[in-house]
């Protein structure tokens, strides 16, 4: 039998002879009974309490390893993608003195047939992977992009002006290969 049925028994029991108890008998049995049911309550209240406790640490350290595993696969992406663009920007700087070398030919009028279908096709595919060539003159100078190896003084510019291209610069994201070497024209 459960501890609740003795228990009703026992007070079916004390409470069915009246007549053997006095009032205050009673009422400290009742009393008895009743602290006895309180502290069972209280034990089984601790226990979900603590249940509920560890449910609630268990749950906080779940959501810490999922945030701790979310940052750690950012993180690996991230720098999975700097190790690729990293690799990607070293073959295309060995590759300008490649495109140096075409353009140097193309200038001269040197490039026909397959050699201009070659060239043509490593021009394309180092577009398509995101090798950008810029230099242009007349622009201003900006000594991020470019580098001056001449200077000349003029009376016709009113900036810091870049007048002739010696070799044009390459970037491949945002990452400078190879800054545009020109001439630069100061104002006198």
């Amino acid at each position: 039998m459960t501890e609740s049925g003795e228990r009703s028994q026992s007070v079916n029991a004390s409470t069915s002879q009246p007549a053997d108890l006095t009032s205050d008998e009673a009422e400290q049995v009742i009393a008895a009974e009743i602290d006895a049911i309180a502290e069972e309550v209280n034990e089984a209240v601790e226990g979900v309490r603590s249940e509920s406790d560890l449910i609630s640490d268990l749950t906080t350290d779940l959501q810490r390893l999922q945030a701790e595993y979310s940052n750690y696969r950012k993180r690996v992406e991230r720098d999975r993608s700097l190790a690729h663009e990293i690799a990607v920007a070293s073959v295309l700087t060995e590759m300008l003195p490649i495109l140096d070398d075409l353009d140097r030919a193309a200038s001269h009028n040197e490039l026909s047939g397959g050699f201009k279908a070659v060239a043509d096709q490593i021009t394309a595919i180092t577009n398509r992977i995101g090798l950008i060539r810029y230099g242009e003159a007349p622009a201003e100078f900006d000594p991020n992009i470019h580098d001056a190896m001449l200077h000349e003084t003029s009376s016709e510019v009113k900036e810091t002006t870049v007048t002739a291209i010696l070799q044009p610069g390459y970037r491949f994201k945002e990452r400078i290969l190879r800054p545009a070497r020109v001439t630069v024209t100061d104002p006198e």
